[in-house]
């Protein structure tokens, strides 16, 4: 099978070109945070708060431009916590919007597969008028926990790919 690893988490990871946006940016207060664990895993955490008008925690990884012509689906493994989250892609960092896909989580290990052409552009919390996501490349992809609610959120990630 054809596949392309976007990023395999491990001990040694380098998470720099990961970084974290919470509501804050638009006077929320939730927080969010990422690491490595000692197993190796990537770990995305923290409380959404609804307080000012917030209710939201992004993390966001850029890479060099990666072309996806030749793939149909991301698989991402991934141990979530009975949370929705919100899979984002761009195609250019330059974009003010994103493509995505929301998945569920069950607590234990998933591989969540996510056909690319289901992606839907998405501005601000509202979908666009335009088609899904048809591109030939991407350059940045991320998760978003947004569900309208107070609560704590812990996403454990492996690894993600395209295939």
């Amino acid at each position: 099978m054809n596949f392309h690893t976007i990023f395999d988490f491990s001990p040694q990871s380098n998470i720099q070109d990961w970084r974290v946006v919470n509501d804050l940016v638009m006077g929320g207060k939730s927080s969010g945070s990422f690491k490595i664990n000692d197993e190796g895993f990537g770990i995305f955490e923290g409380h959404i708060s609804l307080e000012n008008n917030g209710g939201f925690s992004s993390l966001r990884y850029r890479f060099e431009k990666i072309e996806v012509k030749h793939f149909t689906k991301i698989r991402i493994i991934l141990l979530g916590d009975g949370k929705k989250y919100q899979f984002r892609i761009k195609s250019d960092t330059e974009d003010n919007y994103s493509y995505i896909s929301y998945f569920s989580t069950s607590g234990i290990w998933q591989t969540i597969e996510i056909p690319l052409n289901d992606m839907y552009p998405w501005f601000r919390g509202k979908q666009l008028d335009q088609p899904n996501f048809s591109n030939d490349s991407i350059e940045d992809i991320g998760f978003l926990i947004g569900n309208k609610k107070a609560e704590n959120f812990k996403l454990v990630i492996d690894k993600m790919e395209l295939f």
